[in-house]
């Protein structure tokens, strides 16, 4: 599902905390001239090598591939006074299909952050802020996620910051919509997050098996050194459902919509500050008032049976 020809792609720059400045592309092979696209990419690999030390990734946009990176939106997080790359997100956009409509599941993808930097509050800006703006991006219509990942520390940070996640908190409801796109993920895009054909998949606790052997080999971690979360539900969650020896993830897919949005902001921006008031005042007068009227006038929009009959 390529995006339409009227449709101006991402590139914007923003604040990511003191000293330090993010830049997001939507598609990048798309949206960028050659060589713009493979300063990128050397940012991107420069950001793996420093984590990996002598490892290497093959998979997704390491492996440079233009498919690969025409449905990708990278973050990448730069010193302002250096312009050292210093973190980075690379979120893919799959294409998939809920009751014979098409949709697009923003993948998650992987995280980098230099040991150099780490614990300055990245993964807010790496995974919140860029889904935010393609939130918007798409008149804040809801929008499916996925994430796949054997940290508990994520897999806790994808529970409380996406809505209707599943898996993530105790009884958590799977529905008909996650079914589906679980199984389509694991048919047509394994390969976007380095998973071979021959890893399993248990559809009913939605867990890969031996999923490092497509790849992304030198991502498989211990137990032990995964990084935990605060909340042990998220820790007790991983120790039960996952084979970290063979080498498992867990596959979590939900939305981010108004609500998600709204504890991101108040993530960002406490509601007790000003900023804080401001943009949860927006979010429900955009939600309550003008969502509706733009929806309603956008007629290559589904609008299920409140749209006006075509005469």
């Amino acid at each position: 599902m390529s995006p339409p020809l009227t449709t101006r792609l991402l590139d914007t720059t923003v604040g990511a905390g003191p000293g330090l400045r993010s830049r997001i592309v939507e598609r990048p092979g798309l949206a960028l001239a050659q060589a713009d696209l493979a300063a990128l990419v050397e940012d991107v690999r420069s950001i793996a090598r420093s984590v990996l030390s002598d490892g290497d990734l093959t998979y997704g946009i390491f492996s440079g591939d233009p498919e690969t990176l025409s449905r990708t939106v990278l973050t990448v997080v730069y010193e302002k006074k250096s312009g050292r790359p210093v973190a980075f997100n690379a979120l893919a956009v799959l294409d998939a299909d809920v009751g014979g409509r098409s949709v697009e599941i923003l993948h998650l993808g992987l995280v980098m952050v230099r040991p150099d930097v780490r614990g300055g509050g990245l993964s807010a800006t790496l995974y919140g802020l860029t889904c935010v703006l393609l939130f918007v991006r798409r008149q804040c219509r809801p929008l499916w996620v996925s994430s796949v990942t054997q940290v508990p520390a994520v897999v806790g940070m994808v529970a409380e910051t996406f809505s209707d996640v599943y898996p993530g908190r105790p009884g958590a409801r799977r529905s008909f919509q996650h079914d589906r796109l679980a199984r389509q993920i694991m048919r047509r895009w394994r390969h976007a997050f380095g998973v071979g054909d021959e890893a399993g998949f248990d559809a009913d606790r939605f867990v890969i098996t031996d999923a490092y052997t497509g790849g992304s080999d030198e991502l498989k971690k211990t137990l032990d050194s995964a990084a935990k979360h605060r909340d042990a539900i998220y820790n007790d969650l991983c120790a039960a459902e996952l084979d970290y020896e063979r080498g498992d993830d867990l596959l979590q897919i939900g939305q981010i919509d108004m609500r998600a949005a709204s504890r991101y902001l108040a993530k960002v921006a406490p509601p007790d500050t000003v900023p804080g008031l401001l943009g949860r005042f927006a979010l429900l007068m955009i939600q309550a008032a003008l969502l509706p009227l733009v929806h309603w006038l956008d007629h290559t929009q589904p609008w299920g049976s409140l749209r006006a009959w075509k005469t």
